[in-house]
């Protein structure tokens, strides 16, 4: 948990570590330019069935979220944007959706970052297994070819039906961006974090407009097996980075 005096004198808010672990998932967002202005929402679950989520408040920029202002919305509730602070309507109907659909989904995140989205935008939006970043995400990523308009409720729960895999943990939205699932905070954001990566060494891969060295299906899903399980990695990732966060004194924890 972060030492920040801030969120010790906070602590009493509910849910408090989770709202610090989302707020520092969006701040590092913003330092990793997979933000985009004031769009695109992170989610998190808070109960036992996933139905009562985290999120950021509308229209607010990533560097500026804070633990403390995050909503926390009923994903059954049909009364939601009727309500002061309502959320933004786009986000509401897929976040919401994919948590009330989808209780394996504990965390959510879609962002429209430059090499994930480039991949999306390509006739084929598989990514291939060419070097051990893609090899993470082999036989682990559901393509949605029917992109229908802003994700109000109605696409949002297009979108959620094709999550029901819980193996499938990263939906490269055709023509749109990228959404991705996890377990917790640091899970999902790590996932993130490394297909972005993996992306964009594909995107670059196409540019030399050479041969690509495409791993054997064998070797690409052993690799995905292992990185699944390899002990800790996501944890001690999203710790550095919170502590990063913590030695700036960066207020994302209050």
């Amino acid at each position: 948990m972060s030492a920040q005096p801030e969120s010790i004198a906070r602590s009493n808010i509910d849910h408090w570590q989770e709202r610090v672990d989302l707020a520092a998932a969006f701040r590092w967002t913003v330092r990793l330019n997979m933000h985009e202005a004031v769009s695109n929402h992170f989610s998190l679950a808070v109960n036992d069935d996933g139905t009562r989520f985290l999120m950021n408040r509308n229209q607010v920029h990533f560097s500026r979220i804070r633990a403390s202002e995050l909503l926390e919305l009923d994903a059954n509730d049909p009364e939601t944007l009727s309500r002061p602070g309502a959320p933004d309507p786009t986000a509401w109907g897929l976040h919401g959706s994919v948590h009330r659909r989808c209780p394996h989904a504990r965390c959510v995140m879609h962002v429209h970052s430059i090499f994930a989205t480039l991949l999306a935008c390509l006739a084929d939006s598989t990514l291939p297994p060419i070097d051990q970043n893609t090899a993470i995400f082999y036989d682990r990523v559901v393509v949605d070819e029917e992109f229908g308009g802003l994700a109000f409720e109605e696409e949002g729960e297009r979108c959620a039906g094709l999550l029901a895999d819980p193996m499938k943990k990263v939906m490269v939205m055709g023509n749109h961006g990228v959404l991705v699932i996890g377990e917790t905070v640091a899970d999902t954001f790590n996932r993130l974090f490394f297909f972005e990566r993996a992306a964009e060494t594909y995107i670059r891969a196409l540019q030399t407009g050479k041969p690509l060295r495409v791993l054997s299906d064998e070797i690409a899903a052993k690799t995905a097996d292992e990185i699944e399980n390899y002990p800790g990695q996501a944890n001690k990732h999203f710790d550095e980075l919170k502590a990063i966060l913590d030695d700036e004194n960066d207020s994302y924890a209050s």
